[in-house]
Formats: C-alpha cells, structure tokens, sequence
C-alpha cells in the first residue's frame, strides 16, 4: 500500500477527481479527510468509498473563507496529529469572455480556485515545516498552460496556480517539502458535464472536446487520481515544480 499510516486532506472531495482521488488514497491506506461546501453530497462520497472498502471522512468546508481554511486544517492535525498530503482540489468554471464576465464571477472564480489553493496551503505548510515532509499537489489544467475562448476567469485562475505551484516548489524544496500540479484535459465529471449542459447543445459541446485530445476520448476521474498517487509517491520525490499533464496529447498539439 503505497500511502500507509499517511494522512491526507482533499478539497472539493465530494464529486469528480477529488471522490476518485480520496477513494483511491484510502484504498491505499491513507487516513483521508475530504472537504466540501455540501455535506449530502460530502456524505455520499464516504458511502460511495464505504461500497468500494474504503473509509474516508468528511468535513463541511468553503476553501473561499479563511476560517474555514484553518479550521478543516487544524481539524485534521488535532485528531490525526499530522498531514502528510494535501491536495487542493476545488475549483469551479464559469462561461464568459474577459468583458462579459461579471465582476461577481470573475471574484468568486479566483476566490475559489486560485485563494483557495493559497489559504490551504498558507495553513499546511507550517505543520509540514515542523514535520521536515510534506507533499502538496494543485490542481491546475491543461488550461493552466494553455487558453481556450469563453472560460475567462477560469484560464486566469489556472494560471495562477501554475505559478502559484512553482512558487512554493522552489521555497520549499530544500525543507522537505515537495509541490506539484496536476494539469488534466477534459475529464468526466459533474462540473464538465455542466459546462456541456450550459454550451446548449450537449452532444455537439462533447463532440468538440473530444476533438482537443489525439487520444480521441475523455478523461475519466480514476485516470487523474492515479496520476496524482504517482505525484505523492516517495519514490518520485526527485520531481518537483512539475506540471503533470493527463490530458490525452492536447497539449502536445
């Protein structure tokens, strides 16, 4: 078991990469904590894990508000006494070129997806810090390297994190900390089959993504998740300030 007697905490562990990503961790042994701003939906994941022999537990949790931040945090290290991973996980996607996004939207997008991921990490690292280890995966996207027309705030968010991400790799490397992003392509999870939904036509809007990855499919959840236990596992720890893209060959386009 490749995360034995580890702990980790996941954002946005409800649905999609971050249920897949907490499943597969606790499968592996892992004590994994998962966060979520809906507890029906968090409550689910830990019965969907429980069917699949794997015990997870959850904590209602806005990575938008800082106390929430520092709660779910401190949460973890009072009843485990430590977090070797953390993977900040939560984002979401709003529809709209830069001048037709609402300054609402554009707020709420940045709040979630890239202060989120900084106020997480703000709170772990010092534990990892007095620990001597840690390991620390963003998740960013494709779109983090790349742009797409329509999801402005979105493009901006994963940019942030990429950047974010090389950041904290080269402030933390020699203190035994590694950081890493994920950088997946269209994967199928209830957040992109919301985007296929908002687009109006479904079919045609699924059509089109597929078009942007060579491998000719969609991404499936599980395919991440193994993709981020490559990133906590011990014997890659030579790879840091990496952007890991899972994304069927669309960025090598």
């Amino acid at each position: 078991m490749k995360l034995a007697d580890k702990v980790a905490l996941i954002t946005g562990g409800s649905k999609g990469l971050g249920k897949a990503t907490a499943i597969l961790f606790a499968q592996e042994g892992a004590k994994v904590v998962i966060t979520g701003r809906t507890e029906k939906t968090l409550q689910e994941a830990t019965e969907d894990a429980k069917a699949q022999g794997a015990e997870i537990e959850y904590l209602v949790s806005d990575v938008s508000k800082e106390e929430d931040c520092k709660s779910a945090v401190e949460y973890v290290v009072n009843k485990h006494g430590r977090i070797d991973i953390l993977f900040n996980n939560a984002g979401v996607l709003y529809l709209g070129t830069t001048h037709e996004t609402p300054t609402d939207i554009w707020d709420k997008t940045f709040d979630i997806n890239a202060k989120g991921t900084y106020m997480m990490s703000k709170y772990t690292v010092p534990h990892m810090l007095e620990q001597g280890s840690g390991t620390i995966v963003n998740n960013s996207s494709v779109l983090g390297l790349k742009a797409v027309p329509g999801v402005a705030a979105y493009n901006a968010t994963k940019g942030a994190v990429t950047q974010l991400t090389r950041s904290m790799a080269v402030e933390y490397a020699d203190k035994g900390i590694k950081v890493n992003a994920i950088c997946p392509g269209t994967i199928l999870t209830p957040m992109v089959e919301d985007l296929f939904e908002k687009l109006g036509d479904k079919k045609a809007a699924e059509e089109m993504f597929t078009s942007f990855h060579p491998i000719g499919r969609l991404g499936r959840p599980e395919e991440i998740a193994h993709a981020v236990l490559f990133l906590c596992d011990e014997n890659v720890a030579f790879m840091n300030g990496t952007m890991l893209s899972v994304d069927g060959g669309w960025i090598a386009k």
